[in-house]
């Protein structure tokens, strides 16, 4: 049964000083305080889709309740001005386009929690500033002509890709990238490369990532050549998610995810297996969605030891109040209820007491809940769960950051050996489920220790 309390609550903005000193070109404020910078000086090749680049942003400003500021002057990169930005949008710059004191200006700034948008040329810049390659994620080696591509969304929760489908038809210019971000950025996307002609990344082309660094948030691009992409709607949207994660508007996870294998991949539910009533429903997109309950859909072609579980959800309802949830250290049944007597539940409901709610290790811990509510996009909205299970050890991370760090001493229940399993709670109870995959990890003897920084590793 479920005790309601209350809601869990977004960011609220900080309202933000007006003016720079470099005197860009400023549009109206948004709601929420929200400040961005569109810097689109050009030492280099100059595209010539940056005007229509600087009015997207400007458009998507008004949609996104953020101001746009939009300058060539990189007399803007001081300490004092860019503290009045939540991100800063490199558009298309190429070359040398700041001096040392104001590349120290920009690395203070992300130093103290600023981010960092790259929108494809952002790549082919300071090729000689160390921080700025760590930050853009790769620099530009070549590309061949303008062509359509096929795009393939690896992430599907990150709000840069989550209204797409799982590949996404495109014409643009398609970077070569001189190394690949893969091991230190998070990959959203990436290209078939036989789907055009002249890739040169050996079947790995990542195409848009995201990285916390350095204390900031960077996203980036490779789409944006061309003045069409900045009409398209799609396009539009990608840009709008990147934004608003890296003002913190939204959460994600965009630590680098390797290793991982697909349990559910939206295609079939091979594998699967429900138990008790209720259903779920798996819809062309690759989402599964819950009707009916109580009862579980559980993996069981395999039971886990010591493994990193991740999968993506979101709520239906306005309120969030959805009840369902993760099990995982249970053994097999198509019995529900042994599911709950013998394993544990993550929950994903977002009105439950403490120890009932988002985050919590069900009736039994509750999650660091500052932590979770940072963390935690509204209903509507997806999230990633990561349940890493490592001896009697369970820890829980929402979008990135741990919130939980539970270990079993009771004799009854063991994580060492069980399968894993999602809940369809009752059929007013509205929640789906993206892209459930698992890495398994070395088994250790006893739960092992380790730091529970910001983003838990």
């Amino acid at each position: 049964m479920r005790t309601k309390a209350r809601l869990i609550t977004g960011v609220v903005g900080t309202t933000l000083l007006l003016g720079c000193v470099s005197a860009p070109a400023v549009s109206q404020p948004g709601q929420d305080g929200k400040r961005v910078l569109v810097f689109s000086k050009t030492a280099g090749f100059r595209h010539d889709s940056i005007p229509e680049g600087v009015a997207a942003v400007k458009a998507l400003g008004e949609r996104g309740g953020f101001t746009v500021d939009a300058t060539e002057d990189a007399k803007a990169f001081t300490s004092a001005n860019l503290r009045r930005y939540d991100a800063v949008v490199f558009l298309s710059t190429t070359g040398d386009v700041l001096d040392a004191r104001q590349q120290r200006a920009f690395e203070s700034y992300i130093n103290r929690g600023g981010a960092y948008v790259g929108i494809h040329a952002a790549a082919d810049t300071e090729y000689d500033w160390e921080f700025y390659g760590g930050l853009a994620g790769a620099y530009f080696h070549s590309h061949p002509a303008i062509q359509p591509a096929t795009v393939e969304v690896e992430d599907r929760a990150h709000p840069a890709t989550s209204g797409l489908a799982r590949t996404w038809e495109r014409t643009d210019e398609w970077y070569n990238y001189r190394s690949n971000p893969r091991e230190h950025a998070h990959v959203l996307a990436s290209l078939d490369e036989e789907s055009y002609t002249g890739g040169t990344m050996n079947g790995d082309h990542p195409i848009a990532w995201c990285r916390n660094y350095e204390g900031g948030r960077a996203f980036y691009t490779g789409g944006g050549h061309t003045k069409e992409s900045f009409a398209d709607p799609a396009f539009r949207d990608h840009l709008l998610g990147g934004i608003r994660w890296a003002v913190g508007d939204a959460q994600a996870d965009c630590r680098p995810e390797n290793g991982y294998r697909p349990l559910l991949d939206g295609t079939s539910l091979d594998g699967w297996r429900q138990a008790g009533p209720g259903s779920f429903t798996l819809s062309d997109d690759g989402t599964l969605t819950t009707s009916g309950g109580m009862g579980m859909l559980w993996y069981d072609r395999q039971s886990f030891g010591s493994y990193s579980l991740k999968l993506d959800w979101k709520m239906a309802s306005a309120s969030g109040d959805d009840n369902s949830g993760v099990f995982v250290g249970f053994p097999p049944s198509d019995d529900p209820w042994s599911a709950v007597d013998n394993g544990y539940e993550i929950q994903i409901d977002a009105t439950d007491v403490p120890e009932k709610t988002t985050g919590s290790v069900y009736g039994f811990q509750s999650a660091d809940l500052d932590r979770r509510d940072r963390a935690l996009n509204p209903p509507g909205e997806w999230n990633t769960y990561e349940i890493r299970v490592e001896g009697e050890r369970l820890r829980v991370f929402l979008n990135g950051v741990q919130i939980n760090d539970f270990t079993n001493t009771d004799p009854a229940r063991s994580l060492r050996d069980g399968h894993i399993g999602i809940q369809n709670h009752g059929a007013e109870d509205q929640v789906s489920f993206r892209d459930v995959r698992i890495k398994e990890l070395p088994a250790t003897a006893d739960a092992v220790t380790a730091p529970a920084g910001p983003q838990g590793e």
